[in-house]
Formats: C-alpha cells, structure tokens, sequence
C-alpha cells in the first residue's frame, strides 16, 4: 500500500507533520519562542551585514537535531561583490 500513499500525497503530509513535530520539539528544548527567535535572526542580520554585504530578506535561521545534539543553522545568501570600474 506504500505505493499508494505515495500517489495519494499522504506519505507527505505525513513527512510534513513529522517535521513540524520536530521544530516544536526543537523549541520546546532551547526555550526559544518564536519571538526570541525572530530577535536573534534580526540581530544575527545586523551585524554580519557591518562586515559583508548580505541579501537580508533571504536570511533562513532554523533550529535543527541530529540525535541529542541541536544546531542553530543560518543560511546567509550574499550579495555579488560589486565590480569597480576603472
């Protein structure tokens, strides 16, 4: 029946919901509201922008498990170093 589910979408949902779970348990387990979490990306943002030139709004901050251990994991696309004319 595992073709079945497949075809049908719920072995995704069921994919989806099992990811949920984990970022709620995640959280749970750093103590990190949604709030505080938006406050370190936002912070995490200002200051790697004094230093390179970031692309803000597609800043990706997630809380992430493997086993016991928890990672805090930026993606930080940058922006295309400007060339200089001469």
């Amino acid at each position: 029946m595992g073709w079945l589910d497949r075809l049908t979408g719920r072995e995704a949902s069921a994919e989806k919901a099992k990811d949920r779970l984990r970022l709620v348990l995640i959280h749970d387990r750093t103590d990190l509201t949604p709030a505080q979490l938006r406050d370190l990306k936002d912070e995490l943002i200002a200051v790697i922008s004094r230093y390179i030139a970031i692309e803000p709004q597609a800043v990706e901050i997630q809380l992430s498990q493997n086993g016991r251990e928890q990672y805090l994991v930026a993606n930080i696309p940058l922006k295309p170093p400007r060339r200089s004319r001469r």
